[in-house]
């Protein structure tokens, strides 16, 4: 007989959860949701109350089997998913799916896995909150309901495999919307006047506050101060303090893990969830800025010890958002005495970073006096310059942590240096002034975390679905994280240097972008489709009032079927008008200009695999049919111009011979290549296609030849599929789609074809997360793209973009 069985969602967090109790407890894991809505039209009953039918997953039902098993040998079942909706939902579906009985069950919930929280939350336990899982019920229905009824519509009228979401179609808009605002936006040019001075042998810089629109007023201003004095008029010493930032919630983490370690939204989510369920950190789920008066001694105690006194000052942080009911504490350690949480690197880092935004949260204000000179020009009496430093008097909290800034709030915050010894009415000497031409710059394109950020600032979205949401709109094909190079741009200088004024033309770098989101051409279609016949779905304030109204149910003070009702009455109302709406209409064709060569009509269109070209029409009676050439990246259909379109219609393009064999560079799916020989190169992003050389083409395919020789270590001709390479981690073999490792004091040259296919069959098949088979996939070698595929979006063909579900 068991005495408990404890449930948890992750085999992770049921290890660490086991080693703190004794041997009467039994701790498994139920690998997530053991239920969900089938995948078919009939998982809803919409004209029933909107009853959902749920099935035991077919990935879950030996799992099932299992807890149903040990569950009735169990004197007690403690259900210990996450203390949130979707941990809620976890457990009163393991409730239904294991016919457990309220006699037996307890409901126990915790927000770190420390052995205080787990003893506190068995000797507290509580029954199942159905307020939090209706809202979770109301979310899941909600969002199917807009998915089933709403993507059928975008196969219809723009094309097949389109699907929209309540939240990932709000999220697109926002991208497509940003890259809109950037396309508009027209540079503007202004003078900047900078100066630099020598005192005493040390460098002062100072900077004019007016800026000059023209070249001719900038030329003005350093004309007049030819021969001028220079004198310190004022001296304004002003003491500041900066204040840390609060702990952690789910979407700052991400925004500062993006920042400072450059992870994924993702990457950030799952590194957390490893330190969590290890019982390093508090919850990763969370919108709150709040810590314990626990967690407050703690960190309390480790500023004293390892900084002293003057350098703690506890603070209570309020979370701003109302909608912050179910989240109880910031993300925080576990043990702040704790420096090192784990071997694995990344996991340290993101631990770090959690402990010092924790710790710097509890110290003192940092203490800067803040310097202004003001300087003035002889021959110019109502123009002054200006001169600001900055001197740390006492560190506080930067002793331990600074916050990150995104690139469109600039770094205005940041310490500056400190001034040398100035005084009131000290002549200084001017090295050099500079007018420098400097251009307006558009709002940046979005991060993957300043785009949770704008979604947390306009209430959209919850904690648990950030990452889900970024990850979707990336998978569906409607937003891509791309690295762009910028365009090189002129500016002038101008130089007053030894009462003498030089000018001189420079270039910059504008435009580069790094890790940003762009979106697909799809996104765009789709947006202004959606933005124009369901706008309730894509509106962000109807959006946001949503997720309020989900957080009422969750407190108790709506019922989720009459908040569904109000919604679909009006949703389905949409869906049956736009019968009516033309495909035509929605299709995001344009007619682009005439071809000077040919007279015909250039249109740019989205297809199966993506935007593109046409060139003429189809005439069934010559037999004639058109040309079609794939956009390149940054390239939309909405704006794209006759010159660049004729452009793309220069491939595929012959680079030259090889072998006796013709070299072709064109466009595909998977971006710029060279075919020779039935083979395909892809050419790097320093390669230009249409401007490739035939040496350039020779160079990359004997590269890629070298490569593959060398990975290539043994075949076996009577069975082609069993290979011995050389990989990145050294050697192993390949059976087909398993990778097999070579057992140590095996010769890898020395391996038969008996000894590979033995080792295979000794080899498990690879398990996914949750501890089951993966599910298996081809993906093709780097490099190399099928005849097929290639074709399909290949620049200048006469084949039609092949059909793609």
């Amino acid at each position: 007989m068991i005495k408990n069985l404890v449930i948890v969602e992750s085999p992770a967090k049921a290890k660490t959860i086991e080693g703190y109790l004794g041997k009467d407890f039994i701790v498994k894991s139920s690998f997530g949701h053991v239920r969900d809505l089938p995948k078919d039209n009939n998982a809803i009953d919409i004209e029933h109350g909107f009853k959902p039918t749920y099935v035991v997953s077919s990935d879950k039902r030996e799992v099932v089997s299992q807890l149903k098993k040990l569950a009735k040998e169990a004197e007690t079942v403690w259900l210990a998913s996450d203390d949130d909706r979707e941990g809620e939902a976890i457990s009163w579906h393991l409730t239904e799916a294991l016919n457990l009985n309220d006699q037996k069950t307890r409901r126990i919930v915790f927000r770190e896995i420390t052995k205080n929280a787990i003893i506190n939350a068995i000797n507290t336990p509580r029954g199942i909150d159905m307020d939090l899982v209706n809202a979770q019920q109301a979310r899941r229905i909600l969002d199917r309901i807009v998915g089933f009824e709403l993507s059928p519509v975008l196969w219809k009228k723009i094309k097949t495999g389109l699907s929209a979401g309540r939240v990932q179609s709000v999220a697109v808009r926002l991208v497509v919307e940003r890259e809109r605002e950037i396309e508009r936006f027209k540079a503007e040019s202004a003078f900047r006047i900078t100066a630099q001075f020598d005192v005493q042998g040390k460098t002062l810089e100072a900077e004019l506050p007016t800026k000059f629109k023209t070249e001719e007023e900038a030329q003005a201003f350093l004309q007049k101060c030819i021969g001028a004095d220079y004198t310190i008029e004022n001296l304004e010493k002003k003491p500041l303090k900066r204040t840390p930032a609060p702990p952690f919630t789910t979407s700052t983490l991400q925004q500062e893990a993006s920042r400072k370690l450059y992870f994924s939204v993702a990457q950030t989510m799952t590194v957390a969830q490893r330190l969590y369920e290890s019982g390093k950190i508090s919850y990763m789920r969370t919108d709150s800025v709040n810590l314990s008066e626990e967690a407050i001694q703690a960190a309390t105690r480790e500023i004293q010890s390892s900084f002293g006194e003057k350098f703690v000052k506890q603070r209570r942080f309020k979370t701003k958002s109302s909608s912050a009911q179910e989240a109880h504490e910031a993300i925080r350690p576990t043990d702040f005495s704790q420096m090192v949480a784990s071997s694995d690197r990344n996991e340290q880092r993101l631990y770090e970073l959690i402990w010092k935004r924790a710790i710097a949260s509890q110290m003192s204000d940092a203490e800067i006096e803040k310097t202004t000179a003001t300087i003035g020009i002889s021959t110019q009496p109502d123009q002054k310059l200006q001169a600001t430093g900055e001197v740390i008097k006492f560190e506080g909290f930067l002793k331990v942590y600074i916050e990150s800034k995104d690139d469109e709030e600039g770094a205005d915050d940041d310490v500056k240096g400190m001034l040398p010894p100035l005084s009131i009415g000290q002549l200084i000497s001017l090295r050099q002034m500079l007018a420098t031409q400097r251009y307006t710059r558009p709002a940046a394109r979005y991060t993957e975390a300043s785009l949770v950020k704008k979604l947390e600032e306009m209430g959209i979205g919850r904690p648990s679905t950030y990452a889900p949401t970024i990850s979707t709109i990336q998978k569906r094909g409607y937003v891509e994280k791309d690295s762009r190079e910028g365009k090189e741009r002129t500016y002038e200088v101008l130089t007053l240097k030894d009462d003498q004024i030089s000018a001189q033309q420079k270039t910059e770098i504008t435009g580069a972008e790094k890790g940003k989101l762009f979106p697909t051409d799809t996104a765009m279609v789709v947006n202004d489709f959606l933005v124009e016949h369901f706008p309730n779905v894509i509106d962000y304030s109807f959006t946001a009032r949503v997720e309020a109204e989900f957080d009422e149910i969750a407190q108790g003070q709506k019922e989720w079927e009459n908040m569904l009702e109000n919604f679909y009455e009006k949703f389905h109302k949409r869906i049956e008008s736009s019968e009516n709406i033309s495909r035509a209409d929605v299709s995001g064709a344009r007619e682009i200009g005439t071809d000077p060569a040919t007279g015909k009509t250039i249109l740019a269109k989205l297809g199966r695999f993506g935007p593109y070209v046409q060139l003429g029409e189809e005439n069934p009676d010559t037999g004639e049919k058109p040309l079609y050439a794939s956009l390149r990246k940054g390239q939309f259909i909405e704006n794209i111009s006759l010159e660049d379109a004729l452009e793309l219609f220069k491939l595929p393009r012959i680079v030259g011979t090889f072998e006796e064999k013709e070299m072709t560079a064109a466009i595909g799916r998977f971006g710029p290549y060279i075919r020779h020989d039935s083979k395909f190169y892809s050419l790097p992003k320093t390669i230009d296609p249409l401007l490739v050389t035939a040496q350039e083409a020779v160079d990359l395919i004997e590269a890629k030849r070298k490569a593959d020789a060398e990975k290539m270590i043994k075949t076996f001709p009577e069975n082609p599929d069993v290979q011995v390479l050389n990989g990145r981690y050294g050697p192993y073999i390949v059976v087909g789609k398993k990778n097999v490792k070579i057992p140590k004091g095996k010769e890898p040259e020395d391996l038969t074809l008996q000894e590979c296919l033995d080792l295979a069959e000794a080899t498990p098949e690879k398990k996914g997360r949750g501890g089951f088979k993966k599910k298996e996939t081809t993906a093709p070698a780097s490099g190399k793209k099928t005849t097929t595929k290639a074709k399909a979006g290949k620049a200048g063909s006469k084949a039609k973009p092949s059909a793609k579900k």
